[in-house]
């Protein structure tokens, strides 16, 4: 990934209900790398593990959410995997009864000039999130069951690959993040789950989204073991919570050295989400920025290559926030990336 230093993106959510505004704003403010917002205020459908769930086997999508529904499960498994061997991308398409924002961020790339776009960014939850957010009829988290996360990795690179197709007419290299908050509580009694197997999940779903026009992010908004994402090779972007772990990050510095060195790059969400006052200003947060360079630098990486392969984000999504302190969160955002751009 060249010259991307200073690009800022978002994480998903935004807190709007009418899709064609929430496509203006993303275009207002991140016009260089732009991504389609889910709306989780307009309706539970679009709730980041419900818009997924479309057509994945023993999943009713409804107005209340994403719900277990065990008839004949193995006859959907069956017939779940006949059309991951078919590669029917159009089984795992995301509907607009589960996103509008989808197509109004795609209508709005076909009415605008896009010469200034430089990537277009897609989203799916991770497999961990996803499988933890879903409880069978024992009230188990299918996270436990390993048929059903088997299923859910192959369902969820076949939703980012639609993704791809989607977007491939306006001839934009695609990043798409994986979405992973669950994985913030790795290591802890609450997530019974090995290194080996996040790791080798994470493993057999990049496998199966990665080509050469297509770059992988993933995003966990927590503290999590950071060396989890470094050792998967498909993953091409880390993006974390800068402003409230920065200091947790730079403990993995020898396995961020690694994942830069052989071309990852590094999206630091610097601008509070939860946090944010509205006093934030963009050179206090580029200072924050500098001095976690700085503690990466005295460890041993190129401070050089930190900063080329830089992007920038909130430090989570603002789905749950008001539409005001959302765009101002951008706004400040935006500023920080112009600056960034020019040093």
């Amino acid at each position: 990934m060249l010259n991307i230093k200073g690009l800022a993106t978002g994480i998903g959510s935004l807190p709007y209900k009418n899709a064609e505004e929430a496509s203006d704003i993303v275009f207002k403010y991140l016009s260089q790398i732009p991504f389609w917002p889910q709306l989780p205020k307009r309706s539970l459908r679009e709730g980041m593990v419900a818009q997924f769930g479309e057509n994945f086997p023993c999943l009713e999508v409804t107005d209340d959410g994403l719900l277990y529904r065990a008839q004949n499960k193995e006859g959907q498994l069956e017939r779940f995997y006949a059309k991951i061997i078919e590669q029917d991308l159009a089984y795992f398409n995301i509907s607009p009864n589960c996103s509008e924002g989808i197509y109004s961020f795609h209508n709005s790339l076909r009415s605008r000039n896009i010469d200034e776009v430089r990537f277009i960014k897609c989203h799916i939850t991770g497999p961990f999130t996803f499988a933890a957010s879903v409880k069978d009829e024992n009230g188990a988290m299918l996270l436990h069951d390993e048929i059903f996360l088997q299923a859910f990795t192959k369902g969820l690179a076949m939703k980012a690959l639609w993704q791809a197709s989607l977007f491939k007419e306006f001839n934009k290299d695609i990043i798409i993040f994986i979405d992973e908050p669950y994985l913030g509580c790795f290591g802890s009694a609450y997530t019974p789950i090995t290194r080996d197997k996040v790791v080798s999940c994470l493993r057999e779903l990049t496998e199966g989204i990665k080509s050469k026009n297509i770059f992988i992010g993933i995003h966990c908004c927590g503290n999590t073991d950071w060396s989890i994402f470094t050792d998967v090779p498909g993953i091409d972007i880390i993006n974390f919570d800068a402003f409230g772990f920065l200091d947790k990050f730079v403990l993995y510095a020898q396995d961020l050295k690694r994942f830069l060195q052989r071309g990852g790059a590094i999206c630091w969400g610097i601008v509070p989400t939860q946090e944010f006052t509205g006093k934030e200003d963009p050179q206090q947060l580029i200072l924050r920025l500098n001095n976690g360079i700085d503690s990466l630098s005295n460890k041993g990486l190129d401070s050089d290559l930190i900063r080329e392969r830089l992007f920038v984000s909130p430090s989570c999504g603002l789905g749950s926030l008001d539409v005001e302190r959302a765009d101002r969160i951008l706004r400040v955002l935006n500023h920080l990336s112009k600056q960034l751009q020019l040093q």
